[in-house]
């Protein structure tokens, strides 16, 4: 279910009353317990309201047309019109096509050719891989402040565990999303689609439902019933040979395949079989599962308007400071070599490094040496964008060793 949209699922109470149905305002994170749009305290229209909205945990997260949206916000004058990121030539095929260029029919994986004979007014980039590097690095520094169950995908592309044993914040899931969008959107420059259900399953459907500047909910009262009309190649799994062979028992829609039993499908396809019946139902066994290991931990931000007074600059450091100290707590490391980052105005970065005698986790001692760099760089010009960090991670017994002779005459 997406914004404004009719209240899906069946939840009831104990006593067989419908469930009051929370609402949350994606303009102004405005959480009220019972109602739909519009915001009783902005009067914005872009409303979550679901049954289920407090309960559920488990997010997808997919950025909008990813590498097209990058060379978008690097270059504005490109803001309007059809960008399709690719390799030009005879075999070259489209990497990415914005949302403008999709209108007049181009898509990921398409020959180039064909692309530009759909679309011939399109602008054509070649990909810039350690770029997008770049960028889905921030992104999933900005995740993990939210939770350490963090399972990337692919560049853009992400699930989220963001349970109540292992999230970070106790505010519920719904509301740190809308706040992570947001927050992408502003720093980043970039927009996300985002899908929260109880399974991973249903939440990469629910982030494909309403691209882009998505957010969809899926939850588990309505999911049988939503998923009986949609065609089978909407499962995970399921490519043009699975639906053919599908196809030819008679199973073209989803319902159709709720009405098989689990076991023909076992003894048909195997263990994808079992996986097909589950699936069918709106059920996925699967756990979010991270996939790498932290190397360094680390917060930016990009300022509203340039700043260049050291005073202002480490006042921006000291929030950041926090939430790295948060961080390494939960995440049980500590850092032993600090880093700062600036953006000048002319988008130069610059990164600057300086090696505790010892690792920490505290955020004082990070804000401390990170004053001692910056203070090597504010020198009256202006900065854009700061950051900071911690690398050399280790295990936080290690950190923040006291002194033997503290205290002592």
């Amino acid at each position: 279910m997406t914004d404004t949209g009719p209240v899906a699922g069946s939840v009831t109470t104990q006593d067989g009353k419908p469930a009051p149905v929370p609402g949350l305002c994606r303009s102004c994170l405005h959480w009220w317990e019972e109602g739909l749009a519009p915001c009783g305290h902005c009067g914005s229209r872009r409303i979550l309201a679901h049954p289920e909205l407090a309960h559920l945990a488990i997010a997808h997260i997919d950025c909008d047309a990813f590498y097209a949206a990058v060379e978008k916000r690097d270059n504005p004058a490109l803001a309007d019109r059809p960008v399709i990121v690719g390799h030009p030539g005879g075999r070259g095929v489209v990497t990415t096509a914005c949302y403008i260029a999709r209108r007049f029919g181009p898509r990921s994986a398409m020959p180039m050719f064909q692309a530009l004979r759909l679309c011939p007014d399109a602008v054509v980039i070649p990909p810039s891989m350690e770029k997008y590097r770049r960028v889905s690095r921030q992104i999933r520094d900005l995740l993990a402040e939210m939770t350490p169950v963090v399972e990337p995908v692919s560049l853009d592309e992400a699930y989220l565990d963001l349970g109540a044993g292992v999230r970070l914040d106790p505010t519920p899931p719904a509301i740190q999303l809308v706040r992570l969008a947001v927050t992408i959107e502003r720093e980043i420059g970039i927009t996300i689609s985002i899908g929260l259900a109880d399974n991973k399953f249903l939440a990469k459907l629910a982030s494909d439902l309403d691209k882009p500047r998505g957010f969809a909910v899926i939850g588990r009262g309505e999911a049988k019933a939503m998923l009986a009309p949609m065609p089978v190649g909407r499962i995970l799994g399921v490519g043009q040979a699975t639906a053919a062979k599908l196809s030819a028992m008679g199973i073209v829609t989803i319902g159709d395949l709720q009405a098989v039993p689990p076991l023909r499908l076992a003894a048909r396809f195997g263990r994808f079989g079992r996986r097909l019946a589950q699936y069918a139902v709106g059920e996925d066994e699967r756990v979010v599962t991270p996939t790498r290991t932290a190397k360094s931990i680390s917060a930016e931000t990009t300022f509203r308007s340039d700043l260049n007074a050291y005073v202002d600059l480490v006042a921006a450091l000291e929030p950041l400071c926090e939430r790295i100290g948060k961080r390494l707590e939960h995440a049980g490391h500590g850092g032993r070599t600090v880093v700062l980052k600036l953006k000048t105005t002319d988008f130069r970065t610059l990164t600057r490094h300086l090696r505790l005698a010892d690792p920490t986790r505290r955020a004082d001692v990070i804000l401390r040496a990170g004053a001692i760099l910056l203070g090597r760089e504010a020198t009256g010009r202006a900065f854009r964008l700061i950051g900071i960090g911690v690398t050399d991670l280790s295990p936080v017994e290690e950190a923040d060793v006291p002194d033997l002779f503290a205290g002592q005459a």
